[in-house]
């Protein structure tokens, strides 16, 4: 890595100063831990002018998590949260998410804001500058092609890999977003455009790996939020090589409803293998009966369909697909029965 290159640093205090700050700096880059933004930054994959330091911002700190909603504001830390007694109780799937990340001081030092809009990864574009010169950079960057697909004509593949969207939508989540027009809130799941669709063009509301965000210039996400749904249960995991701090090469949220044998409601997300969290569609056409064999060949039949096989990372796609249906079917059978 590469000395970092020189930059001014914002510490704002309040939300209308880090909105002022943002609106005043466009190339700005917002910094919370910074555990993915400073690698970039010593990559040479970006180098913005002016970083603007959210920690000092109170009003992005909160968390509140009881039986009947919650809320975390974008500053949190993954720590503050995989630890809290509320969502642990009430909203396990978001916990074991933020548990997940990376390693113990990754953790500590990352926050929700920063997960829920982490940038795309891919093998040619989270590289060293000389690494990615020699391949001749990469559409995210300042090439002409996507090496992931390279007759995508003109469209990005890096994948999305942030653990907490797949948790958070699997409970119908809505994000909180600020900026110098004023506040709105939205679906989570309308945050994330990156569909990436080969013979599909680019476009605001359907992007690809390369603008994946629905974000607005100068808009940040300022909190998630939930509610609770009376008997729902719910659970993360995901596969990754190296245990402590990889990236998953699938990682999946599942939440249930067990009506007495029949499974009453399902909900499935996926992170790490699009260049969106997933939530797959068609898993009510599931419901309504026992959780059984054509239940099982059902959701694989879903995952085939709209989880990608690319090979953005070292593993190959077609792998990665296969774990995302394999640990799917266990954490629903596990949830199924009580576990």
């Amino acid at each position: 890595m590469e000395a970092l290159p020189p930059f001014d640093l914002i510490r704002p205090r309040t939300l209308a100063q880090l909105i002022d700050a943002r609106a005043a700096h466009p190339a700005s880059r917002l910094l919370g831990g910074g555990t993915d933004l400073m690698v970039n930054i010593r990559r040479g994959i970006v180098a913005p002018p002016v970083l603007i330091d959210v920690n000092g911002v109170d009003e992005l700190r909160t968390i509140e998590a009881d039986a009947h909603a919650l809320e975390i504001g974008a500053a949190a830390t993954l720590s503050e949260v995989a630890a809290h007694s509320g969502v642990m109780q009430n909203y396990p799937v978001v916990a074991q998410a933020a548990g997940h990340i990376a390693g113990p001081t990754h953790r500590n030092m990352g926050t929700v804001g920063g997960n829920i809009a982490l940038d795309t990864r891919c093998i040619f574009y989270n590289q060293s500058e000389w690494w990615r010169q020699a391949n001749h950079h990469c559409l995210k960057t300042t090439g002409e092609i996507c090496h992931v697909a390279p007759k995508s004509r003109g469209v990005c593949f890096a994948t999305f890999s942030g653990d907490l969207a797949p948790a958070l939508l699997t409970l119908d989540a809505e994000i909180d977003i600020a900026g110098v027009s004023g506040k709105r809130t939205v679906p989570l799941a309308e945050l994330y455009i990156g569909y990436a669709r080969q013979n599909e063009p680019v476009t605001v509301t359907r992007g690809d790996g390369k603008f994946f965000l629905s974000l607005q210039p100068s808009e940040i996400v300022t909190a998630v939020r939930a509610r609770n749904s009376p008997g729902l249960r719910s659970a993360y995991d995901k596969i990754r090589i190296r245990r402590s701090i990889e990236y998953p090469v699938t990682g999946v949220a599942v939440a249930l409803r067990r009506d007495g044998d029949i499974l009453a409601d399902l909900r499935v997300a996926f992170t790490g293998t699009n260049p969106r969290p997933v939530r797959l569609a068609g898993t009510d056409k599931l419901c309504g009966g026992p959780l059984d064999a054509p239940v099982f060949a059902g959701l694989d039949a879903l995952v085939r369909d709209q989880i990608m096989a690319m090979k953005t990372t070292f593993t190959p796609g077609h792998y990665r697909r296969r774990v995302a249906g394999v640990l799917a079917r266990r954490l629903v059978q596990r949830l199924f029965e009580g576990g």
